[in-house]
């Protein structure tokens, strides 16, 4: 990381052991990482404001990640959007792709996989 700040990256997630999963992960490579287990905590907490990346879960009780991304797409049509989903949905992912998403994985997913998709909505981000 360069210039000393740490990229912030958001976790939606109603399943906690996939928080704690991107948690780690994010935290091992350096990223400031928060986390929610809903859509609406996420929404309520302004940290839309400070979020470089958000990675979120498609299924999720209340708001699902679809209308979540529709959402924060009006305050900010530059944040990355990843998804992952363990529900194989070929609809809902091509839906998330038409809306801008950067990456849509499947649960479980790869570590390295999911890191590399971070990297480079970080990459693609600074660069607009």
């Amino acid at each position: 990381m360069t210039g000393g700040a740490k990229h912030v990256v958001v976790g939606v997630d109603d399943d906690f052991r996939v928080r704690e999963s991107i948690e780690r992960l994010v935290e091992s490579s350096g990223y400031a990482h928060l986390a929610f287990s809903s859509a609406e905590e996420f929404l309520q907490s302004g940290a839309l404001a400070m979020a470089n990346c958000l990675i979120t879960d498609v299924r999720m009780p209340g708001m699902d990640g679809i209308a979540l991304q529709q959402r924060i797409r009006l305050e900010r049509p530059d944040l990355p959007v990843i998804f992952i989903s363990a529900h194989h949905d070929d609809e809902a992912r091509q839906r998330a792709l038409d809306e801008g998403a950067v990456r849509f994985l499947y649960k479980p997913f790869d570590g390295a996989e999911l890191l590399k998709a971070i990297e480079t909505a970080l990459k693609d981000s600074l660069e607009d």
